[in-house]
């Protein structure tokens, strides 16, 4: 696991729109040492490291594009990428991968997604590779592993068991900790946010009331020292619990504290669809009261409406920018779906018992009723110990207990210790218009918001950012310089990545190629864990991490933290 390789004929995005000619890519140490013409080495001239047929480059003499950096992009590649000194562009016997045209890209920065536990496991890593994803940014929606204490970590796990699921060896401790763990075992990097429901739960538990100074102090804290662990922002969840008590005065606390390290505040809002402005226009309040870069996660709904209160924001000055991913349906655990904050979510076993209190069901039954349009557009994706019923819609399950469809909620909940998971359909203020306008916004990033948890997880895991590439650039108006900055390079300025998100000379060899005439997603909602086509060869730092479509088992992954 040297780092060193020769990538040879692949057609790199220009600005314009267009693709180059084939070029050849000189890795070195785990960064691009060297882009020439193909066939030709660093410093002209033709030799046993390429056999192109000397197309047009930027540099019509066949020399270098650029020369070896001399550190712009954060320090050597040994210090940036922790691989091997050896092995020098156009060395002889350097290995050789043959693009054979294809078109190089960055590696993909997943800037939403649920892998903290999951990017261990074999086929989620090549659910992630065969679309070209290099790095997942985790520690989302304000609920995660880390910082914690046994207590609270046994919480965030309990809670987002369905999302998250468990983490293999990690039990408790630092960021720090955490990112250890990513450290040279799996084929992927993994940079983390900082989760504010975590940090409150650390600090109030599951209390249900608005913090005190002294427990908001506590947060910063807490916040203060995540950051200096290498969290690259701070994510909130604010439909989940316990962040759904926090007021402003709270998340502005908090978010000084990041924007003064110039990291993001990435959100989960308080509301979609047609309560978005609303959600938006919290957001917007706490940016002005704090300075923060704010980023609004899975952003969906009316585009027009939503893309309207983000200019007015961007206009103002604000750095305010947003993911999105290319489906009509969305993932959640139940509890969050369906149940209503007056209960005491964040605590599973007092929720439970709540749900079978006698003396809380005409309140229950009340907020029921208001959700009968829900019902019919769930569909069950992991349910613990009722496995026959993921894939099943829930007016199915309901039919098969012979119960209501509330009471079938209430069954599930009760039984899964509020384990289970659901995909749902949007409702009608989001549509494919608004799904391919929101795409299409200059401050638009790529996020799966994978979940790979259950029988039958959303296919965004399995097909996001290659459904993004067929529907965006093979079949839109994307081109495929845009593909890199939707996918790639704006996710990796804004979450402090340096050196990832571009293929020049200096920049770390995260690399992907993409196949344009077969790029696309397979997973259905019928078949989710099907993985995707047209991206076959990957490079992680330089390492083949994917070849003719299959793990190669290396692991030149780790945990990044941000640029200082």
């Amino acid at each position: 696991m040297t780092g060193t390789v020769l990538v040879r004929g692949a057609r790199l995005p220009q600005p314009d729109g267009s693709l180059s000619e084939p070029l050849d890519l000189h890795v070195a140490r785990g960064r691009i040492a060297a882009i020439t013409r193909a066939g030709t080495r660093p410093g002209g001239g033709t030799g046993g490291t390429g056999t192109g047929d000397g197309g047009t480059g930027p540099d019509d003499a066949g020399q270098d594009v650029v020369g070896l950096p001399d550190g712009g992009h954060g320090g050597t590649a040994q210090d940036a990428v922790g691989l091997p000194d050896t092995g020098r562009p156009g060395d002889p016997g350097t290995p050789t991968l043959d693009a054979r045209g294809r078109v190089a890209l960055p590696g993909f920065v997943d800037a939403h997604t649920h892998a903290e536990a999951a990017v261990f496991d074999p086929d989620v890593q090549l659910a992630m590779l065969r679309q070209g994803i290099t790095t997942v940014v985790t520690g989302q929606d304000g609920v995660s592993f880390a910082p914690s204490d046994r207590a609270t970590y046994d919480w965030a796990s309990t809670y987002f068991a369905a999302i998250d699921g468990d983490h293999p060896v990690f039990t408790g401790g630092s960021v720090g900790d955490l990112l250890t763990t990513y450290h040279r075992t799996v084929p992927l990097n993994v940079a983390y946010l900082a989760p504010h429901g975590t940090l409150r739960y650390g600090v109030l538990g599951a209390a249900q009331r608005a913090a005190s100074d002294e427990e908001i102090a506590a947060m910063v804290r807490l916040l203060e020292q995540a950051l200096d662990d290498g969290a690259c922002g701070l994510s909130t969840g604010l439909e989940y619990v316990p962040a759904a008590y926090a007021d402003e005065r709270e998340l502005v606390a908090l978010a000084k504290v990041v924007a003064a390290r110039s990291l993001p505040h990435v959100s989960h809002m308080r509301g979609y669809e047609d309560r978005g402005a609303e959600g938006l226009a919290e957001l917007v309040r706490i940016a002005r009261a704090s300075g923060v870069a704010t980023h609004v996660s899975h952003l969906h709904g009316p585009a027009h409406d939503l893309l309207e209160h983000v200019g007015a924001a961007r206009a103002e000055g604000l750095d305010l920018t947003y993911d999105s991913y290319p489906y009509l349906r969305g993932c959640s655990i139940l509890s969050m779906v369906s149940l209503p904050t007056w209960l005491p979510l964040a605590d599973a076993a007092a929720t439970v018992a709540a749900l079978r209190d006698p003396a809380l069901a005409g309140r229950l039954s009340d907020h029921f009723a208001g959700l009968t349009d829900l019902w019919p557009r769930i569909t069950f994706a992991s349910v613990p110990g009722m496995e026959w019923a993921e894939g099943l819609t829930l007016p199915d399950v309901a039919a098969r207990l012979g119960r209501t469809a509330p009471d079938t909620v209430v069954e599930i909940l009760t039984t899964t210790a509020l384990r289970a998971s659901c995909v749902f359909a949007q409702p009608p203020t989001n549509s494919p218009e608004s799904v391919r306008a929101l795409a299409g916004y200059e401050g638009h990033l790529a996020g799966s918001d994978a979940i790979y948890r259950g029988g039958r997880p959303h296919p965004r895991g399995w097909g996001a950012f290659a459904r993004f590439l067929d529907e965006h650039v093979r079949r839109g108006s994307w081109t495929w310089w845009d593909a890199a900055q939707h996918l790639s390079a704006r996710a990796a300025r804004r979450f402090g990545l340096a050196g990832r998100g571009e293929l020049v000379p200096g920049a770390v060899a995260d690399l992907v190629l993409v196949d344009a005439g077969r790029v696309r997603d397979e997973a259905t909602y019928e078949q989710p864990r099907t993985p995707a086509s047209g991206i076959e060869d990957v490079l992680v730092a330089g390492v083949p991490v994917l070849a003719d479509g299959a793990l190669t088992g290396e692991t030149p992954g780790r945990g990044l933290r941000p640029a200082p």
